[in-house]
């Protein structure tokens, strides 16, 4: 039985949620579940991850909004439509999207 605990996704990939009709950008990593206690009981039950996975942090956005999303890798899949994304807060991190992947910005340079 394989007891891995890295991450499937990387930080500057494009994913959607297998879900709800939403995609976004992984902006961090958590390697397992590090959010309240409430949150994750607010997700359904029939739908609610375990939380022995990688969790993401997304500059999600849907056809109405742009907002920031916590989502288990189990309810991740990769997005290949290589369109970007319109959330506001990308340029602060990534810079161009090339091959499907955000770049991360050389954010020390200043």
């Amino acid at each position: 039985m394989e007891n891995s605990k890295s991450a499937k996704f990387q930080i500057g990939q494009i994913v959607k949620h297998r879900i709800y009709p939403f995609r976004g950008v992984i902006f961090d990593v958590d390697p397992t579940f590090n959010n309240t206690e409430e949150w994750w009981l607010s997700i359904p039950e029939e739908i609610r991850p375990g939380k022995d996975q990688p969790f993401y942090h997304l500059f999600a956005e849907n056809d109405e909004t742009e907002y920031v999303a916590y989502v288990s890798e189990q309810n991740l899949v990769p997005d290949l439509s290589e369109e970007p994304l319109r959330h506001p807060d990308i340029p602060e991190i990534f810079d161009e999207l090339e091959d499907g992947i955000y770049r991360t910005r050389n954010v020390h340079a200043h």
